[in-house]
Formats: structure tokens, C-alpha cells, sequence
């Protein structure tokens, strides 16, 4: 099991967290209603919970993240306007947009900017908060530092797909929510260019807008990477 295997560090110990001053209020729709790039930096620390109907309830911290929007970021859905699939990227703040890529995996992000403005962030990485027999489960027997390092293993582990599209994710009383939790400091936190856009032009490709929380060294092993 990852228990045996690999110890567990919790996020409250890493350079430079700090606890956030709303910790464990839920983060409300005006919090979303900002240019993705700010609610992206401003995402990291926060805590994704997962409640099932049966009461089982997982939460992990958010360790990096993507912005995207609005439509002359060519390397949005919403570069070629509103449609069906994209239409859940004009708003309202705070809900999900939820889609499905390479034939295979969901892919969990936010919607940001007023309400009309299309964009979202991407939510690419989690650090579990406890180590759990539930959450061991979830994560197949992976170490923790391979277990939620990148957006389609968290939507595999918290079964989230195409249900959540459109979910308002500002409710604590449903399935999918956010709450502030914690905050990392500057030097705790990289920014580079986003994944994935290598047919992308300039300066879309390039632009670093993808920012993760620096791992830090775990029992001498490398902490959570994500590609």
C-alpha cells in the first residue's frame, strides 16, 4: 500500500505554505470573476473536496494550475467563439468546465472572468490532505508523489467527469467544491508555459502561464511532478 511505502508529508509542512485567512470558507462566485491568470497563482493552496453520495468525503490541495482565456488565447476552447462544447466557459464565475480529451480523460477546470468573458483555469495537480485508507484506494497504490501529479489522474481519482460540467463549485453542500485553505509564497512557486500546446502559435505557446508549487525534497526522494 502507498502508506508502506512511501511516508506522507503533509502540505502544512512545506516551504513556504502559510495558512490562508479564510481558511475553510468556501470560495465565492466574486472570488472567480477575475482574469484567469490572477485566480491561477491565487489557486495554489487552495483545497479541491470531493463528497460522495454515501458520505465518503476526499479533499486534496491544488499544487498547480493553467490559465486560459479569454478568446485571443489561441490556446483556449474559446478561440473559435461560443459553442456548444465552449459554452460553459462564458460564465457564470465559479462553475465547472469540465471536458473530455484524447479519446480518454476529463480534464477539471474553473471558470474565470465576469460573467459573458470567456476563460478558465485549469486545475493540473492535487496534494491529498490526509493519508487515508480512502484515499489509498483511489490513488491505486501509486507513491504520493506520482498519485495526483497531473489533471486526468485527479479526475480519475475523484471520479470527476462530463456529470460536473456547468456544477457550481462555490456550494459546500454538493458533490464538488472549493474552499481556501492554505497560501504559498513566491519562492515556493514556479511559472512556465502551459502543457500540451505544441501546435499552438506564438506567443501563445510560450506564455508562462502555468504556475506549480516547487516540490521539495521527500525522505530523499524528488516530491510531485507533473508533466
Amino acid at each position: 500500500m502507498v502508506g508502506r511505502r512511501a511516508a506522507f508529508y503533509p502540505v502544512t509542512t512545506w516551504p513556504g505554505w502559510q495558512p490562508h485567512p479564510r481558511a475553510g470558507q468556501p470560495i465565492p462566485a466574486e472570488w472567480w470573476a477575475r482574469p484567469a491568470t490572477e485566480v491561477a497563482r491565487a489557486l495554489l493552496g487552495a483545497r479541491l473536496v470531493r463528497r460522495w453520495p454515501d458520505g465518503i468525503t476526499l479533499a486534496g490541495v491544488i499544487l498547480e494550475a493553467e490559465a486560459y482565456g479569454p478568446e485571443d488565447d489561441q490556446g483556449c476552447h474559446c478561440r473559435a467563439g461560443r459553442t456548444r462544447r465552449t459554452q460553459g466557459l462564458y460564465g457564470p464565475p465559479g462553475h465547472a468546465y469540465v471536458y473530455f480529451t484524447y479519446g480518454m480523460h476529463w480534464l477539471f477546470n474553473v471558470v474565470t472572468f465576469p460573467d459573458g468573458v470567456p476563460g478558465a483555469v485549469l486545475v493540473r495537480a492535487l496534494w491529498p490532505t490526509e493519508d487515508s485508507p480512502a484515499w489509498r484506494a483511489r490513488v491505486a497504490g501509486r507513491p504520493w508523489a506520482r498519485a495526483l501529479d497531473g489533471p486526468a489522474k485527479l479526475c480519475r481519482a475523484l471520479a470527476i467527469d462530463g456529470r460536473f460540467y456547468g456544477h457550481d463549485v462555490t456550494d459546500p453542500r454538493s458533490e464538488l467544491y472549493l474552499l481556501f485553505d492554505g497560501q504559498f509564497a513566491d519562492e515556493a512557486v514556479t511559472q512556465s508555459p502551459r502543457v500540451g500546446l505544441n501546435t499552438v502559435p506564438e506567443p501563445w505557446r510560450s506564455i508562462p502561464w502555468r504556475w506549480r508549487v516547487r516540490p521539495p525534497r521527500m525522505g530523499g526522494q524528488r516530491g510531485p511532478r507533473s508533466a
